[in-house]
């Protein structure tokens, strides 16, 4: 049994912490948040202690760390987890700087301890599929990708002003995900576009609601992602992949299979409405990938490094969007 902690007992926290309760390699046996009624109701819901954050780096009883705190801790929260011999799982992004990660990446690899970086949207079942299928030949060589990824509505503009920007909050998924599917083949070039057209305090605070860019790879490929932050059908998170002997996509899940036909046409349930009811499965696989590798002494994915070049190209969006420029990786 992989002893775990959970440090941040907020909406991702207790996905993960009961998440790991609930895992049969897992045990969740502490729970860290400065917010001490959310810390003990995760702690009351999982049978885990409630500790302070020093405390669980230090105790011989935690084998790993699941961080799931403000973007601006985690970089902190990774090294003082390497340094105490933990595993370490950690949400995306490990910092909107990617100096940072640079750093926080080399004290990683010297310490020599497993690091994972939640990118979520690899394990959706239909995801992996896919990719299973494209490394299989099955279309052929990759030649367009084509990524959709948009929310049924904008977080408050007082959690814009923190995030980094659409591109390093939202985008940064899309582009791990182009980069997971174009099996190894690097982007070289982005051009990205954004506008504030869903709200404009958005727009007041510095940032875009709706967005599309392009990357270019070494080899000629090109992948088209589209961002906005208003679906009013709900979450929709499609992506296809053209190749040279056809075409795979995978679509919307909607909130049953039922149909309807008549002489009006033929309807549907709408789709999911948000992420954790969209990816529940994604997260539980994950931290399943997270535990089998750290009990088989084997290294973690999506690595570090994925962490760190989804952020370059979030940051080479920004530069686009902002210059209105092409950007050479």
């Amino acid at each position: 049994m992989i002893r775990i902690a959970v440090l941040g007992a907020g909406r991702i926290g207790r996905i993960h912490g009961r998440n790991a309760a609930n895992h049969p390699d897992a045990r969740l046996v502490a729970v860290a948040d400065p917010h001490a009624p959310s810390a003990q109701e995760l702690a009351a819901a999982t049978g885990a202690d409630v500790a302070s954050l020093d405390d669980i780096v230090e105790r011989s009883d935690v084998d790993a760390i699941l961080i799931c705190t403000p973007t601006t801790t985690h970089a902190d929260l990774i090294e003082r987890g390497a340094r105490a011999g933990k595993a370490v799982f950690c949400e995306k992004p490990v910092d909107l700087s990617s100096a940072r990660i640079e750093a926080c990446l080399g004290m990683v690899e010297k310490a020599g301890t497993p690091l994972m970086i939640g990118f979520n949207r690899r394990f959706d079942p239909n995801f992996a599929n896919l990719r299973r299928r494209l490394a299989d030949g099955e279309v052929g060589e990759v030649e367009l990708v084509t990524i959709l990824s948009r929310d049924p509505g904008p977080p408050p503009v007082s959690y814009i002003a923190t995030s980094g920007g659409l591109f390093r909050d939202m985008m940064i998924h899309d582009l791990d995900m182009a980069r997971f599917l174009l099996l190894g083949d690097e982007p070289v070039e982005v051009h990205a576009v954004g506008s504030s057209l869903v709200d404009p305090e958005i727009g007041k605070a510095g940032d875009v609601d709706t967005a599309a860019v392009l990357l270019k790879t070494a080899k000629g490929r090109i992948v088209q992602i589209s961002n906005s932050r208003r679906a009013t059908y709900g979450y929709d998170q499609r992506v296809e992949v053209h190749g040279s002997k056809g075409m795979i996509r995978a679509g919307n899940i909607h909130r049953t299979t039922v149909e309807v036909a008549n002489a009006a046409g033929v309807t549907a349930d709408p789709v999911q409405d948000f992420f954790l009811e969209r990816y529940a499965d994604a997260y539980r696989a994950e931290l399943g990938a997270f535990l089998a590798a750290v009990k088989a002494g084997k290294a973690c994915e999506p690595t570090g490094r994925d962490g760190l070049m989804a952020q370059r190209l979030a940051d080479a969006a920004t530069e686009s969007a902002q210059s209105g420029k092409p950007v050479r990786l």
